[in-house]
């Protein structure tokens, strides 16, 4: 379960919570009876609501990345904000931008392959310049090559790549988070755990050898 305290409807603040909990769960209490429409507990909006400019601050932060004014494809924006959850290990955050880009019109194929796109045949050039550019972003915590932000800007103005610097970074740090306090679909124990040996196994032995 989550690791922080959840916020009820009837302690939810009124000018910046209490609008989400009616859009997301309608009269419900989420905390007495969680769950959205796409299937996750919903916890990540009750812990946030313990502090309401942190949640209007995100709330706002996803306006603006679906803001008509980007500049920036949606469908390459959700390339950087999957791959970002895949990245960090956040099954939340990849599951629902999977969801997304369906959403949007992206092929099965190219969905399926986001985690290996270094292999697929899929993506085109500016995809592809993208993804590398993800996974510096991600992986080296913004520690690019020259020749992969060379690549980049073949293919994509200056406002596209602020634009997509940011989003991508603020998924990263969603995935993060939502990690860190176990909500949604990361509250798992972590997978990386010793595997215990036979019974009659001789660990003094196992150590000289």
């Amino acid at each position: 379960m989550a690791r922080l305290r959840q916020v009820p409807r009837d302690e939810a603040d009124e000018r910046h919570v209490l609008p989400m909990y009616d859009f997301l769960f309608g009269d419900r209490d989420p905390v007495a009876e969680p769950g959205t429409s796409t299937g996750t507990p919903g916890d990540w909006w009750t812990v946030f609501a313990l502090d309401p400019e942190i949640f209007a601050h995100c709330v706002a932060g996803f306006r603006i990345y679906r803001s008509p004014k980007r500049r920036l494809d949606p469908l390459l924006r959700e390339l950087g904000q999957t791959r970002a959850g895949w990245l960090t290990g956040s099954q939340f955050v990849y599951s629902q931008h999977c969801k997304s880009c369906r959403g949007l019109g992206m092929p099965e194929d190219k969905i399926a392959a986001i985690h290996a796109w270094e292999v697929a045949d899929c993506f085109e050039a500016n995809e592809r310049a993208l993804l590398a550019y993800t996974d510096y972003l991600v992986d080296q915590h913004g520690r690019v090559p020259d020749a992969v932000f060379d690549a980049l800007h073949e293919h994509f103005s200056d406002e596209e790549i602020l634009e997509f610097t940011y989003i991508t970074g603020l998924y990263f740090m969603h995935a993060v988070m939502t990690k860190a306090l176990r909500l949604e679909f990361d509250d798992r124990d972590d997978p990386i755990v010793e595997v215990a040996a036979p019974d009659d196994f001789d660990p003094a032995g196992f150590a000289r050898d």
